[in-house]
């Protein structure tokens, strides 16, 4: 698009100015857009970076920016459709997300055995966003899909800028949070990724000459998810905040949604005041409030093949089996031992079709312009020994039972091997 067909500009902190068109100032004024200015995008992190309250809404916007300078800027030719389709499919990725984003979903899994994708597609298809959609000509269905990064037609690449290792989602809200937190692990120079992007056997792939950019990126992930988005006071509000949802959920009726607009009533506001009035969640949240914070009494670091290790680690019987026996050997309450195992793949690095974080499809060029693909970690030593990505184990407990649950999580953990624990 020209720049006389855009409505006008939103000043954003990371990428200055970000235009938008009559068509996307449309979507973004709606009322369902408007209420991810109420859902943060890092819930619990403000407890430890206190400038940490940003929130999807940002986020959006700068996904979109970024899906705008792939179709203009990248080596993949793309048609005006495409561009069209891609940026309001970006702007929409996060539609879906619930109070505290991936906290609430934490109770959509657990209870609905959904995911916030398929909220995100539920809202698109089926709520009066559809209808405004419709009116402003997008292809519903269409857009629904590549927001979930779901291949559509014969160019599954576009939903891999989306959803994928080196997606744009991932790239503004590593940039983005690292800004809000000021954590600031290095500069990240996305737009040489996104440059040097080329479509290779019909999947999106980077070129060789932006390999050191791409370790950056890698490299700022991992420090993130250490830092920021797995730091142990984060995840203990994280963890208190699921447990007070969890106990209220009847009572303030956090899952008795039947219609896209009953879910989309709910945000940080809404939840919180019913949490804080609610009797079952109101002494969590006062903790949450005075900052008593549940205490991280055992860690374990795990250097292993993260797909068993994720896959073990998040099964719920297995974390409930070693809780109880963790809280028994303590002799505390059962409700006050929590298992928190945190890994890599478990904030969804990895390409819809799942595919591995570090097989990434790269390429280099021959002498006649060809693009020959290369392995990621032939590319990069670095990126290689990076392949078997960290994954942690914690036991969380409260102040006074410090001391008994850390003695028991260190024999509980001692005994049994990774292999053994799989016949719990």
């Amino acid at each position: 698009m020209s720049l006389r067909e855009y409505w006008g500009f939103i000043k954003d902190p990371i990428y200055g100015y970000i235009k938008i068109s009559e068509s996307e100032k449309a979507i973004i004024d709606t009322k369902v857009f408007q209420r991810l200015r109420r859902i943060r995008q890092l819930a619990g992190s403000e407890f430890v970076y206190p400038a940490a309250n940003h929130t999807r809404f940002e986020h959006s916007l700068g996904v979109m920016y970024l899906a705008g300078f792939f179709a203009e800027n990248s080596m993949v030719e793309l048609s005006e459709e495409d561009r069209v389709l891609l940026r309001v499919a970006a702007l929409l990725h996060d539609i879906g997300h619930g109070p505290f984003s991936h906290v609430y979903e934490g109770l959509l899994v657990k209870y609905k055995g959904k995911t916030h994708e398929d909220m995100t597609k539920w809202i698109i298809e089926c709520s009066t966003l559809s209808d405004v959609l419709k009116s402003l000509s997008y292809d519903v269905v269409k857009i629904a899909a590549l927001a979930v990064g779901e291949p559509i037609g014969d160019k599954p690449y576009l939903s891999q800028l989306i959803r994928g290792p080196v997606d744009i989602d991932k790239m503004d809200f590593i940039v983005r949070d690292n800004y809000h937190t000021g954590a600031g692990y290095g500069f990240v120079d996305v737009f040489r990724i996104l440059y040097t992007m080329d479509v290779l056997n019909n999947e999106l792939a980077v070129d060789a000459t932006a390999i050191s950019a791409l370790e950056t990126f890698i490299v700022a992930r991992i420090e993130s998810f250490r830092s920021i988005y797995f730091h142990k006071a984060s995840r203990a509000v994280q963890i208190m905040l699921l447990k007070a949802m969890d106990a209220a959920k009847d009572s303030i009726g956090l899952l008795d949604f039947n219609t896209p607009e009953e879910y989309l009533a709910m945000d940080d506001y809404t939840v919180w005041t019913d949490l804080t009035r609610s009797e079952e969640a109101k002494p969590i949240i006062a903790d949450i409030m005075e900052r008593k914070l549940l205490k991280c009494v055992y860690e374990k670091t795990l250097f292993m093949e993260s797909s068993l290790v994720s896959s073990l680690l998040t099964n719920e019987s297995v974390k409930v089996k070693l809780e109880e026996e963790i809280a028994s050997e303590a002799k505390v309450p059962r409700d006050d031992v929590f298992i928190d195992s945190p890994s890599l793949p478990s904030v969804s690095y990895r390409y819809s079709s799942g595919s591995e974080v570090m097989d990434i499809p790269c390429f280099k060029r021959d002498e006649n312009g060809r693009k020959i693909p290369q392995r990621l970690t032939v590319l990069s030593r670095l990126l290689d020994m990076m392949r078997n990505v960290m994954n942690l184990v914690r036991v969380y407990s409260r102040e006074e039972y410090r001391k008994p649950v850390a003695k028991a999580a260190e024999r509980i953990f001692g005994k049994p091997t990774i292999s053994e624990m799989v016949s719990y």
